[in-house]
């Protein structure tokens, strides 16, 4: 039997459930992710560390959990909203169901809640914070709470995630290239995907000097996805600035996008509700295609669309737009090694469209002219 369960968010809106996962209470900035599938990749993405995190997909956990696709140590979310449990998990690759998972770890969350009308607030009011609990009924109560924990803008949680000290992760095959990788929140499939390549990767803690990334014998940098507010990461970026100026080419990936959008002196933004799910289309310029691309972001770069910026590291251009909303989805310096993209090429579980571009990082160590 379940316990009954309060959804309340800062402006007021209340939903009742039942008890998911852990019985108590949390707190953080409530998101909603459209992905229909990869449920454990999601809890266990760094990125979404203090978020209240919103299934929109209504059947969770049909396949219980695994061993296998983790892409860090822990279960990250603040907290997990669902409509409807799977009663019965089935999968030949299943270890262990999800809810015993959530509750193992400490995971406080609800289900039983129209999570169609929550995503419909969220969507026209923004992301907000949230309280979820399963040890009051009283939504005032549990308002005030809310009211008084952390907002998302001015939060520098880069520290909170990184590995607390370096570790590698070796090439598949022969070894061709090694990089130092800054871990903002980093997910596994990255150094998976770059070793499929031939690619050593050493993964450093968040608050590395370009000493101690250059020590490893890096042929370039790689700045990881992560939480936060870019605007709080001023180390990172002056670290990003310090990698253009001696020209070790540059990769970065969501938060590592924003990190070198403020290197190359653009500022970021906090979206409404920001790009969380599995589905999202993005036009590569440098190609005309349309990728379907996964995302897990609530900040962006303000840059413009069109033509060229200077900066102090040479022109600037816009390489990738959401189409949906023309948002900012990637950069590319002309003058120094470095390029961004703001969505997740290493997507797990899911779609792999955008692959390649760790194809185009390995020939900007190689000093091939870039594939389209």
């Amino acid at each position: 039997m379940r316990r009954p369960a309060l959804l309340v968010l800062e402006d007021g809106r209340t939903f009742h459930g039942e008890s998911y996962g852990s019985v108590g209470e949390t707190f953080g900035e409530a998101v909603f992710t459209t992905a229909m599938t990869g449920y454990q990749e999601t809890l266990t993405d760094p990125s979404y560390h203090r978020q209240v995190v919103v299934q929109t997909a209504p059947h969770i956990g049909n396949t219980g959990v695994n061993d296998e696709d983790d892409e860090s140590s822990k279960i990250w979310v603040a907290g997990y909203v669902v409509r409807d449990p799977a009663r019965l998990a089935s999968n030949w690759r299943r270890t262990g169901d999800l809810e015993d998972r959530l509750a193992a770890e400490g995971v406080v969350g609800i289900a039983g809640i129209d999570t169609r009308a929550l995503t419909r607030h969220l969507r026209d009011r923004g992301a907000m914070r949230v309280g979820v609990s399963s040890v009051t009924d009283d939504p005032e109560a549990l308002l005030r709470k809310v009211r008084e924990a952390p907002e998302m803008v001015g939060a520098d949680l880069s520290a909170q995630v990184t590995t607390a000290k370096p570790y590698t992760v070796n090439a598949l095959g022969s070894h061709e290239f090694t990089v130092a990788a800054v871990d903002l929140g980093i997910k596994r499939n990255v150094a998976r995907r770059l070793a499929a390549r031939g690619v050593t990767t050493h993964v450093m803690p968040a608050g590395s000097s370009i000493d101690d990334l250059l020590a490893t014998g890096a042929d370039a940098v790689f700045f990881s996805p992560g939480p936060g507010d870019p605007a709080t990461a001023d180390g990172a970026v002056e670290l990003a600035r310090e990698v253009m100026r001696r020209q070790i080419p540059l990769f970065g990936i969501c938060f590592g996008s924003q990190i070198l959008g403020r290197a190359l002196g653009f500022g970021t933004y906090k979206l409404a509700f920001g790009h969380r799910g599995s589905n999202q289309p993005v036009l590569d310029r440098m190609t005309g295609k349309v990728e379907v691309t996964s995302h897990n972001h609530g900040f962006a770069v303000d840059a413009p669309l069109e033509g060229s910026v200077a900066t102090d590291f040479g022109d600037v251009a816009v390489s990738h737009v959401c189409l949906n909303d023309n948002v900012v989805e990637g950069l590319r310096a002309h003058d120094v090694p470095a390029f961004t993209v703001q969505y997740h090429p290493e997507a797990a579980a899911g779609p792999h469209d955008a692959d390649y571009l760790f194809d185009r990082f390995r020939e900007l160590i190689a000093g091939e002219k870039v594939s389209a």
